[in-house]
């Protein structure tokens, strides 16, 4: 077992767990957007980053990807953390705001507005699809082409590929063919109902369709129920 410190306290993690694994079996909630259990970490969401290290040295590493040593110091919910996980949020939302559970995520961190300008490109590159294609599925049909700008998923010569056996495993990982709900103000870039005040969720919906988490987390559908 390794020494390492957790938010101010001593835990023991295994030799070959990374941050993020470490901080779940400790019961610490870190969010993770391309991390999948059972496919390879890879990191690129950036919604898992820790803070590592003590000030003015610390830095941001991805959870997913970073490993445990003897010794390391870990911060799950600093300042610098919440913010560079609200950023981040915001520039999926621009890429893909039909995306329920992107729209989850901005209700969850607090994210009532949106400073960059939507692309509507309906893909947040977390490349989900890429691995559950590659490793589950042994098929590698798609896979990132370009750079910069212009990435894009796609197959080999933005053909059919002979490769593809139409299962469907990349729509059911993909974050962001998950259709957000129609709920108030869902006209919007971020629609922000679970941040509202008045109790409208569940008068209107039933709870299959709360974006919460957990139903009624947000609290602004609690009330009494009428006998």
């Amino acid at each position: 077992m390794i020494p390492i410190l957790m938010n101010g306290l001593e835990a023991q993690a295994e030799e070959h767990w990374t941050v993020l694994e470490a901080a779940r079996f400790y019961g610490l909630e870190i969010p993770t957007l391309c991390w999948m259990e059972g496919l390879t970490p890879w990191g690129g969401c950036r919604l898992c980053l820790v803070e590592i290290g003590e000030p003015p040295k610390s830095r941001l590493v991805s959870s997913c990807t970073y490993p445990v040593e003897k010794g390391l110091v870990v911060h799950t919910d600093t300042r610098r953390v919440i913010e560079a996980r609200r950023i981040m949020i915001e520039l999926m939302l621009s890429t893909a705001p039909m995306s329920k559970k992107i729209q989850d995520l901005a209700s969850k961190f607090g994210v009532t507005q949106q400073r960059f300008p939507p692309r509507n490109e309906e893909c947040v590159y977390c490349g989900l699809c890429i691995r559950m294609c590659d490793e589950q599925m042994d098929a590698r049909a798609i896979g990132f082409q370009n750079r910069g700008y212009k990435r894009k998923i796609s197959t080999p010569f933005d053909i059919r590929s002979e490769e593809c056996r139409l299962c469907g495993g990349c729509l059911y990982v993909c974050p962001a063919c998950s259709a957000r709900c129609g709920g108030p103000n869902a006209d919007t870039d971020i629609c922000n109902a679970c941040l509202q005040i008045e109790p409208t969720c569940l008068e209107q919906y039933d709870e299959l369709n709360c974006w919460m988490y957990d139903v009624g987390r947000c609290g602004s559908c609690v009330q009494e129920k009428k006998r």
